[in-house]
């Protein structure tokens, strides 16, 4: 019995998927108001997986201000991570080399000598921690400018673009039709296998 009911029930769901898939392009192309876009803006799934900078890169394409903006910051960007590559080489060498200095100082046996080289590694690191500490501060300013520059930007990019998805869907309105068609079929479905015995 049960093989019975499972065979006519997969043959009720294949012949009303395949009534349906007829109907299907129907309903979707039913979905969608394709009104005339009055965006300039294309909506394709563009170079970058994000709307915000595929639609902002559309506006950047038409506006001479915009891409002139674009190309200002991504030139401060480039140029800050150049100045900031070389500080940070020296430094990092210098830190590295503090590192080593107690791993090996670390493993000398002399008691007194190790007390002394570690003390001596340690007077030095302080020293050029004090050297260094005004260098430091300027960097951390440069990476909270930057960090600031993103935000706004960003910011920026949300303004610009939030009228041009309205544009789109405003172009695109959606409407129930094919929802409710659907539905319809899906209820007679639902009925029939209710009444199967």
């Amino acid at each position: 019995m049960k093989k019975i009911f499972f065979s006519a029930t997969l043959f009720l769901l294949i012949t009303s998927c395949s009534e349906s898939r007829s109907d299907n392009k129907t309903l979707v192309e039913n979905a969608v108001d394709h009104t005339d876009s009055s965006s300039k803006v294309s909506f394709k799934s563009g170079r970058n997986d994000n709307m915000i900078d595929d639609i902002y890169f559309e506006l950047i394409r038409n506006d001479k201000k915009l891409s002139a903006l674009d190309e200002k910051l991504t030139n401060t960007y480039e140029n800050s991570r150049k100045v900031l590559g070389e500080y940070e080489k020296v430094l990092n060498k210098s830190e590295s080399y503090y590192r080593d200095a107690d791993d090996k100082a670390a493993n000398i046996k002399d008691s007194i000598l190790k007390h002394q080289i570690e003390s001596e590694i340690k007077i030095n690191s302080e020293k050029y921690g004090k050297k260094t500490r005004n260098i430091k501060n300027l960097i951390a300013q440069l990476n909270e400018n930057s960090e600031k520059m993103t935000d706004y930007y960003t910011a920026f990019k949300i303004r610009k673009t939030l009228p041009e998805i309205e544009k789109y869907q405003n172009a695109h309105p959606l409407k129930t039709d094919s929802l409710e068609n659907f539905i319809k079929k899906q209820n007679q479905l639902v009925s029939e296998l209710k009444n199967l015995k």
